[in-house]
C-alpha cells in the first residue's frame, strides 16, 4: 500500500518533477513484497517563495531509494526548522514517525549530514536509538552505514564538523547583534511599538515614527494621567481598530513603559520575572539614540510616575507556574484552562481560579485545594482501578505490556504531577462551572469530569525512549 504525500504545494513541482515521480512510483510497484522500507527525511532551516532545496533533497532521496530497491513508505518534511535548536524526534514530522510508527519502516534517508544533525549528542542518540530498534540511517551525500563500524564511526566524525559549522555560525550571528546595539543606525530587529523601518535618503534603514502609533500612545497617556485603566484603554484601542483584537492590559502596559518611545535602543530585561525593556548604552555610558522621540523625556517619566503609582503590588509568580492540574481544569463557559492567581487585600492573601477567554476572568473560584482535591477523587473514582499498561517495541510491532498496578497505584507513588500528566495523556478534562448567587462575593462551583470513550487506549504509557535512555 502506498502511502505517499506527493507534493509541498500544487505549483512546486514542474511538469518534469512529475514526471520523474511518477516513473519511480511505477517502479516501485516491480519490488518484492519483503522489500526495506525507507523513510524519507527532508529539513530546511530557513524556506521561502523561491526554496527549491526541499524539492530536490525528496527527489534525490527517492532516486537513492530506487537505486538501493527501498519502498518509500512516507516523507518527513520539516521546513523552517532548526537541527541545531529541535533534534528528529523532536520535529514536526520526523518526530512522530520515530516515536509513534517505528514499525512501520526500516531504514531512514536523508540528504545530508547537516540536514538530519548538528550536534554531535544528537547523532549519537540517533545512532543508539537505530541500533536499538533495528533501524539504518543512509545520507546521499555522506557515506554512512550504521550496518558497519566503520559507518558509525564516521557518521559521528561528519556530526562533530556539522557542530563546528553551527557554532561558527551562532557566534557570527551573537558578534552582528553585539554589533548592532551598540549603533545609532537600525540594521536588524523588529521596532518597538510606535516605530516603523524606513529609508533614509542615502538608502540607509532607519526607524520612523508610525503616526497613527503615535496618536494612541498620546491618547494612552492622557487618559493615564486622568486615572483611566490600562483594560479600558486596551478595550477602546481595539474599537478603533488601533490595535488588533489580542490586545491586553498587560501588553498595552508594557508599551507605555519602554524606554524605546524616548527614540532609545533597548533590550529586553529578563531579570526579575517581568517582561520590560531596559535601555541599551553606548561606551560612554549614555542611551543610544536611534529614532525620532515620541515622548519627550519629562513626558515619559511623568507617565511612569503615574504607572508606579496605580501598581497592584501583587504576590511574586510561582516558579513553577502555580497552577495545579493546568490543562486538564478548564472553564465550562469559553473552555480555556482555568489559571491559578493570587491577590493581596491588606494582610491577607487570596488564591482563586480564572480562566482567561471569558471577560475579566469570570466568576472567580475560591479555594483552588477543594476543586483539586474534588477532581483527584473524580478521578480516582473513575480510572483508579485502570490497569497500568506500557507500550514496548517487538521487533517489528508494539506490543502492551501490565505492569502489574493499577492507576491508584501509580498515581499515589508519582503523585499529582504524575495524575496530571496521564490525565492530560488521555484527554481527560474537568470543566469548572460557576455561577453567581444572590447577595454573595464568592459564586457557587460545580465540576464535571469529562472522559473521552477512547481512555483505555490513551492511558497506555509510552516510555520516551530519547531522553528516558537507551
Amino acid at each position: 500500500m502506498k502511502t505517499h504525500q506527493r507534493h509541498f504545494t500544487d505549483d512546486s513541482w514542474t511538469a518534469t518533477d512529475k514526471a520523474l515521480l511518477a516513473e519511480l512510483e511505477r517502479d516501485e510497484c516491480s519490488l518484492p513484497a519483503d522489500a526495506p522500507r525507507a523513510l524519507l527525511s527532508v529539513r530546511l532551516s530557513v524556506l521561502t517563495e523561491t526554496t527549491t532545496s526541499p524539492l530536490r533533497q525528496e527527489l534525490d532521496l527517492r532516486l537513492l531509494a530506487r537505486e538501493r530497491g527501498y519502498r518509500v513508505v512516507g516523507v518527513a518534511r520539516d521546513l523552517n526548522v532548526s537541527a541545531t535548536k529541535v533534534p528528529p524526534w523532536r520535529r514536526p514530522q520526523l518526530g512522530p514517525w520515530l516515536r509513534d510508527r517505528t514499525p512501520e519502516f526500516d531504514v531512514l534517508l536523508f540528504w545530508k549530514m547537516d540536514r538530519m544533525v548538528r550536534r554531535v549528542a544528537d547523532l549519537t542518540t540517533m545512532i543508539t536509538w537505530c541500533l536499538t530498534y533495528g533501524k539504518n540511517l543512509i545520507s546521499k551525500h555522506d557515506p554512512i552505514n550504521l550496518t558497519t563500524e566503520a559507518g558509525k564511526t564516521l557518521a559521528a566524525l561528519v556530526s562533530s564538523v556539522a557542530e563546528i559549522e553551527a557554532a561558527n555560525t551562532g557566534t557570527r550571528v551573537a558578534s552582528l547583534w553585539t554589533y548592532t546595539k551598540t549603533q545609532s543606525a537600525w540594521l536588524v530587529g523588529k521596532p518597538a511599538y510606535g516605530y516603523t523601518t524606513a529609508r533614509d535618503a542615502e538608502g540607509r534603514s532607519v526607524l520612523a515614527i508610525d503616526k497613527d502609533a503615535q496618536r494612541a500612545l498620546h491618547w494612552c497617556r492622557g487618559r493615564i494621567l486622568q486615572g483611566a485603566s490600562a483594560k479600558r484603554l486596551a478595550s477602546v484601542l481595539v474599537r478603533a481598530g488601533l490595535c488588533g483584537p489580542g490586545l491586553t492590559a498587560a501588553t498595552l502596559l508594557r508599551r507605555l513603559r519602554n524606554p524605546a518611545l524616548v527614540g532609545y535602543r533597548v533590550e529586553e530585561d529578563k531579570k526579575g520575572g517581568v517582561r520590560r525593556s531596559k535601555l541599551v548604552l553606548g561606551k560612554d555610558g549614555n542611551p543610544i539614540r536611534v529614532a525620532e522621540e515620541i515622548f519627550t523625556a519629562e513626558q515619559f517619566q511623568e507617565l511612569q510616575a503615574a504607572l508606579d503609582r496605580r501598581a497592584k503590588r501583587q504576590p511574586a509568580r510561582q516558579t513553577d507556574g502555580g497552577t495545579t492540574f493546568l490543562g486538564v481544569l478548564v472553564c465550562a463557559d469559553c473552555g480555556t484552562n482555568m489559571l491559578a492567581h493570587k491577590t493581596r487585600s491588606g494582610s491577607r492573601s487570596y488564591e482563586y481560579l480564572r480562566c482567561r477567554a471569558c471577560r475579566g476572568g469570570g466568576q472567580g473560584a475560591p479555594n483552588p485545594q477543594t476543586i483539586y482535591a474534588r477532581l483527584m477523587d473524580d478521578a480516582l473514582s473513575a480510572l483508579g482501578d485502570e490497569p497500568v499498561y506500557l507500550r514496548e517495541y517487538a521487533g517489528d510491532h508494539w506490543v502492551l505490556r501490565h505492569t502489574g498496578k493499577t492507576f491508584r497505584q501509580h498515581w499515589t507513588a508519582g503523585g499529582v504531577k504524575e495524575m496530571t500528566k496521564d490525565l492530560l495523556r488521555a484527554g481527560v478534562t474537568c470543566k469548572v462551572t460557576r455561577t453567581k448567587v444572590r447577595k454573595a462575593r464568592a459564586p457557587q462551583v460545580h465540576t464535571q469530569l469529562v472522559i473521552p470513550d477512547d481512555v483505555r487506549q490513551r492511558l497506555v504509557i509510552t516510555r520516551d525512549e530519547f531522553t528516558s535512555g537507551l
